[in-house]
């Protein structure tokens, strides 16, 4: 059969009008970030915020006035409005960054961290990280930042983990019910609902997430982090982002009790809304029963010992537990906090932490990489086959994951998603790899380039060295593309890429 993706005008319409209601959402949070200059004095920051919130709601209202009226948006649609939305919001939320740099040299002030944003292009990336929930970065030392581009670093990373669309949705689901909601949630990578509402789910996951914050603020303050520092790194812990306001993330406090708080406020961040929910209801045993979150936990301690065992030789028992332990989870929950250079480690070591960079927190969570899920259904999927293989040939084998058993008929969907998105991972992995071995410089190995890439594209943050601002543009934009696509899962991206370039043909699929 042929079809076209987009078969009218209308098609288009219904994109440029979700767009037009996705981009505010710069502004809203431009408008809500103004009380951070005039608490610090940073009045400088003001007109950049004040003109990121003006370009933000005009851009908005010149995509949404003309096509109101447009039908409702589908899943096709709600994949395209994903995928262009995080680049055009990343785009205008970069202004904060190039506009206070500027209006800090005019004034006099600044450091040379905050001067690499006048680059645009450092700007976009530094956005693009954040609000996919990455963490690299190109301030070399975020403490000399201004406190208003510390904030705008954190608040764009915490409304990135729980993703732009659930927050746009969340502001304009109650006044225009009928605009594809199910659709738009669902083009986001969230493949969960806690109640049969999108509505309710999406208030039930905001109160859930900011409480989670909140806590997370106390108990950092609690073990000796300063208020402010405890604000944002509360924000960015619990969304698994790992933007830092220090000097070298969490090494900075060189402090045990610091790292052992942040351990449970990562992993919180890696694990499904849903358990969240059950856990918040009184079941506390949800953290056990729930397969995905079960096997979460013993991928986390097993993937801990290897990693401690490798690095023993070099750091000795108690260090390698410490610092092994923490740049583990901080990998497998995509966060991103480091407490150690890795640069000096193993190559083994860096590949241990690229795959559980790779592998990624729970389906659900606010974390990145392939998912849990996906590798229990593709082991489960070749138990499976073996199985069937040995069974007689009318025998019915079940095919069951945790204490589901899936229809027969859903198997091959099931088995086809997972080994597909995990196909595709590899592939831009891959491609991304070499183009960081040959835009780099020398030194830097295969294991570099792919616990580099593996941290983008798995939206963690960790480092090995290679991001910074003296990157080639080649070499950033390569990076901001594994963040795009390893935030939306490729394959909204690839039909953004396709409607792009095919609009309008007769198309084969």
């Amino acid at each position: 059969m042929r079809i076209s993706l987009f078969r009218s005008t209308e098609d288009l319409r219904i994109v440029l009008r979700g767009l037009g209601l996705l981009v505010p959402v710069v502004g809203v949070m431009a408008v809500v970030s103004l009380a951070v200059p005039v608490a610090f004095n940073e009045h400088y920051a003001l007109t950049p915020l004040a003109i990121t919130a003006g370009v933000s709601f005009l851009v908005g209202l010149c995509l949404y006035l003309p096509f109101r009226a447009a039908g409702e948006a589908k899943l096709r649609h709600g994949m395209i409005i994903a995928a262009a939305g995080w680049l055009l919001v990343a785009t205008i939320g970069s202004l904060p960054f190039v506009l206070t740099a500027l209006f800090a040299q005019r004034s006099g002030i600044g450091s040379e961290t905050l001067f690499y944003f006048r680059d645009p292009l450092s700007a976009f990336f530094e956005s693009i990280s954040g609000y996919t929930g990455t963490g690299l970065t190109m301030a070399s030392q975020p403490n000399l930042l201004p406190k208003t581009l510390q904030w705008w670093r954190s608040f764009i990373e915490w409304v990135g983990g729980m993703g732009v669309i659930v927050l746009m949705l969340t502001i304009i689901v109650g006044p225009r019910p009928g605009l594809g909601t199910h659709s738009l949630y669902y083009a986001e990578a969230h493949g969960e609902k806690i109640h049969p509402s999108i509505v309710s789910t999406l208030r039930t996951m905001w109160w859930i997430f900011a409480l989670y914050t909140f806590i997370s603020v106390v108990v950092l303050w609690g073990a000796g982090m300063p208020i402010w520092e405890a604000i944002n790194h509360a924000m960015t812990g619990i969304s698994t982002g790992g933007f830092s306001v220090t000097a070298d993330s969490i090494a900075s406090y060189n402090n045990v009790t610091i790292e052992l708080v942040l351990l449970p406020i990562m992993f919180f961040g890696a694990i499904s809304f849903a358990v969240h929910y059950q856990l918040m209801r009184g079941k506390g045993m949800i953290l056990w029963r729930d397969f995905q979150t079960r096997c979460f936990f013993l991928f986390l301690a097993g993937g801990v010992v290897f990693l401690m065992l490798e690095n023993m030789g070099s750091l000795g028992l108690l260090r390698s537990l410490r610092y092994s332990g923490f740049q583990f989870i901080s990998a497998i929950t995509c966060t991103g906090f480091q407490t150690a250079n890795m640069g000096g480690w193993s190559d083994t070591a860096k590949v241990l932490l690229a795959a559980a960079m790779f592998l990624g927190g729970a389906a659900g969570s606010t974390a990145g990489g392939v998912k849990i899920i996906r590798a229990l259904v593709l082991i489960k999927g070749a138990q499976w086959r073996f199985r069937k293989i040995l069974s007689p040939n009318d025998a019915i084998v079940p095919f069951k994951v945790g204490s589901t058993t899936l229809d027969q008929s859903e198997i091959p969907d099931q088995l086809q998603n997972a080994a597909m998105i995990t196909l595709l991972w590899l592939v831009f992995l891959a491609v991304g790899v070499i183009v960081i071995l040959q835009t780099s410089p020398a030194h830097f190995t295969l294991s570099d380039a792919l616990f580099e890439v593996a941290s983008a594209q798995g939206n963690v943050g960790l480092s090995i060295g290679i991001t910074g601002p003296e990157m080639s543009m080649l070499g950033k934009l390569a990076l901001c593309f594994s963040m795009w696509i390893g935030r939306l899962e490729i394959i909204p991206v690839l039909l953004l890429v396709r409607f792009l370039i095919l609009r309008g043909q007769r198309t084969s699929l």
